[in-house]
């Protein structure tokens, strides 16, 4: 890229903020990428939601290759919303449609970042969403920062993170060069998600269950994401991933930390990312011996898929710990393609109760256990024993709650991420911090894979994997509602 300050690096200044101390909200939003299948599929959506809940007061710009017109970037907004069954308000969309406008232009090109200079032109807290490979973040971020449109604004940058650890510490110190880690908010939407907000409610809002939380009462964590479906449709990109990448070190490592963490110490969010970090940090390296690898029959004809590939489609692992609430806690992990449901939840099983000599059971009793449902729909569930009168002896029963039932529907997590991005609330975005914790976490089970097993589709994955649980009980669940 040709500049006309040559190497000299950009200046930087940290988070912007008001008078009152606060991060200053966004005046601009840019989107470079605007054009590609995300926007299609989420962004446009999302921030007609927001415009339709009174929540976006800024201007947006896309910037992308495609030689469009504001007109033709209005019409695939509309277009977009109404392919994802989002009903379309018509005075909503034209005041959402208003706010649109586009810059057309080559990412590696300097003018292209004068010409987006000229559009946010009085711009003091721009926000720019990059939505964009990753391997295109640095080449974005010196542009901006060569045309002076960074030192008061904030960069949005969507996983993955890197491939491994190495590549993760140099995507960090590439962005670095440009920007203050402050400034630099990293998007995984499970983030957005209600579930993972209402595990910590639960666990330190409510006095009858953080006293259990820990060693002493409970005897396994377990974590699931299923999905029925399976990746036909992108082969090219998951073949080059596998399970473990894709979801485990960020989606379901980010459900350990709310699960695991201890209650920050104050209100503030580097507080809060602290705890999340502490508690990562305390979690012993996995074992490629606790890692069972899986990949679905038929996966190997998919278009894009190498025909040797031993690429996982199933991952179930075990992780440890070495903390005082959690030592001797097991925490198993399981996801895949092609399950018979698609759920994700948290499951916290219980320890059995001393035997009942008041009461001859004929069976074995069910653990006592609370289940966080974070997709597709969020709830909870407790499973508990009790007596009931239409029964001989007691048995397990459960208590749900359906949080769209008491509540309503939620927002979607682009909804609360790219509003949470705009207002400077850094609190739903991960720290680079946490990042390398999590790639030191699963940097063995990535140099060091098991073979894969295979499974048919519709199963509940490789037997192999029911062999992580020994002495542990068995999986439990998911909890689906029909």
């Amino acid at each position: 890229m040709t500049h006309g300050t040559g190497t000299v690096v950009p200046e930087r200044v940290t988070e912007p903020v008001s008078r009152d101390g606060k991060p200053r909200a966004a005046d601009v939003l840019v989107v470079f990428g605007i054009t590609g299948d995300l926007a299609k599929v989420m962004t446009f959506r999302s921030l007609y939601r927001l415009e339709a809940r009174g929540l976006l007061d800024c201007p947006i710009v896309g910037v992308a290759v495609d030689d469009w017109t504001d007109d033709q970037l209005r019409a695939r907004a509309r277009e977009s919303i109404e392919g994802t069954g989002e009903p379309l308000d018509t005075k909503v969309f034209d005041r959402f449609a208003e706010r649109l406008s586009y810059v057309s232009g080559d990412f590696s090109e300097s003018s292209t970042y004068d010409r987006v200079a000229a559009a946010i032109d009085g711009a003091e807290s721009p926000v720019f969403y990059l939505e964009i490979p990753p391997f295109l973040f640095g080449r974005v971020v010196d542009g901006l920062a060569h045309a002076g449109l960074t030192k008061a604004g904030r960069v949005v940058i969507e996983k993955p993170f890197g491939n491994d650890g190495d590549s993760a510490r140099a995507l960090a110190a590439e962005l670095h060069q440009c920007i203050d880690e402050s400034q630099l908010y990293r998007i995984d939407h499970y983030l957005g998600k209600m579930g993972l907000d209402e595990i910590l409610y639960l666990r330190f809002a409510n006095t009858m269950l953080e006293p259990v939380w820990n060693r002493n009462y409970v005897e396994s964590v377990q974590i699931t994401m299923a999905e029925d479906f399976g990746v036909e449709d992108r082969g090219h990109f998951y073949d080059a991933v596998g399970a473990l990448r894709d979801v485990v070190v960020n989606h379901l490592m980010l459900v350990v930390a709310a699960a695991a963490m201890e209650p920050p110490g104050g209100g503030d969010v580097e507080t809060l990312k602290d705890a999340q970090v502490a508690v990562c940090r305390a979690i012993s390296d996995a074992d490629p011996q606790h890692y069972v690898r899986g990949q679905y029959d038929g996966y190997l004809d998919i278009d894009g898929v190498a025909r040797d590939s031993e690429t996982e489609t199933y991952a179930a692992l075990r992780l440890e710990i070495d903390n005082w609430r959690w030592s001797g806690v097991p925490f198993f992990i399981r996801t895949g393609k092609r399950l018979p449901a698609t759920q994700t939840e948290l499951r916290v099983v219980f320890k059995q109760p001393p035997r009942l000599g008041f009461i001859a059971l004929d069976r074995k009793k069910e653990p006592n256990q609370l289940v966080v449902r974070l997709d597709p729909s969020t709830g909870v569930r407790m499973v508990l024993e009790a007596r009931r009168g239409n029964a001989p002896e007691a048995e397990a029963v459960t208590l749900d709650l359906e949080f769209a039932d008491q509540g309503g529907e939620g927002a979607t997590p682009y909804e609360v991420l790219l509003q949470a991005a705009m207002a400077g609330e850094s609190s739903r975005f991960k720290r680079q911090d946490a990042i390398e914790e999590n790639w030191r976490i699963m940097q063995p089970l990535v140099d060091a894979p098991p073979p894969v097993h295979r499974y048919s589709p519709g199963s509940w994955g490789p037997e192999a994997a029911d062999t992580l649980l020994a002495g542990q009980g068995r999986w439990h669940g998911p909890w689906v509602t029909t």
